[in-house]
């Protein structure tokens, strides 16, 4: 549906194409397979309105960026430009625009989560997402979600978990393109050596998470 989405003349022509009898069953599932409208996925997220703001974490600076609909950036980085890039190349087509203060009690809400989280007095991360992904990647994020806080898996384990063992590679990939660092939490999944393999905002970053959750997950009695 997604590549048709970029190849047909209309999102009709698209909803025929992969064999759907009407638009009203994509619109159903939009939610959770393109986590937008088709047509807003078709134009590359145009007239889609993303506010965003640059915060101070334990960690460093965090920007995240949210639609109407929930979170669809969340990266950290050494300055807010480069962060603001980041959000431009994922969302070109987007209206960019940053939160006004005094910020919504939802919003406050959502960073106060996330440090919590960061500082490992908040174990479960459970904000709305309105996210891009191919069917693939949305597999491996929602089985990363499932992956106990504290605990570690394998590229390889990943693959087999979402019942395709052969794919340890192409689970890499989902893991590095994921824009919403945390709550989708990639930093569980590691080399299976052991090694931490890569993280794309950082090792040091990648380290501290994992180490913060093992400190702070429950006891088992």
């Amino acid at each position: 549906m997604k590549t048709s989405l970029k190849s047909s003349k209309d999102v009709t022509e698209a909803v025929y194409d992969v064999g759907y009898g009407s638009s009203s069953r994509v619109y159903e599932r939009a939610d959770t397979r393109l986590g937008m409208t088709p047509r807003q996925y078709r134009q590359g997220v145009r007239d889609v309105a993303i506010t965003h703001v640059t915060v101070e974490s334990p960690i460093g600076l965090m920007m995240i960026g949210a639609t109407d609909r929930g979170l669809c950036f969340l990266q950290f980085g050494t300055n807010q430009n480069e962060l603001l890039k980041g959000l431009k190349r994922e969302y070109p087509a987007a209206k960019l625009e940053e939160m006004d203060k005094p910020y919504s009690a939802e919003f406050n809400s959502w960073v106060t989560a996330l440090t919590q989280y960061i500082a490992g007095r908040q174990p479960h991360l459970d904000l709305p997402l309105d996210i891009r992904a191919t069917a693939f990647q949305m597999r491996v994020w929602n089985y990363l979600q499932s992956i106990p806080y504290g605990s570690v898996q394998s590229y390889g384990e990943v693959a087999a978990g979402i019942g395709a063992p052969k794919s340890a590679r192409a689970v890499a990939r989902a893991c590095a393109s994921n824009t919403v660092a945390l709550v989708i939490p990639c930093h569980r999944v590691v080399r299976g050596s052991g090694e931490l393999g890569g993280y794309r905002w950082g090792l040091a970053r990648k380290r501290t998470f994992i180490d913060q959750e093992r400190a702070h997950r429950p006891q088992v009695h």
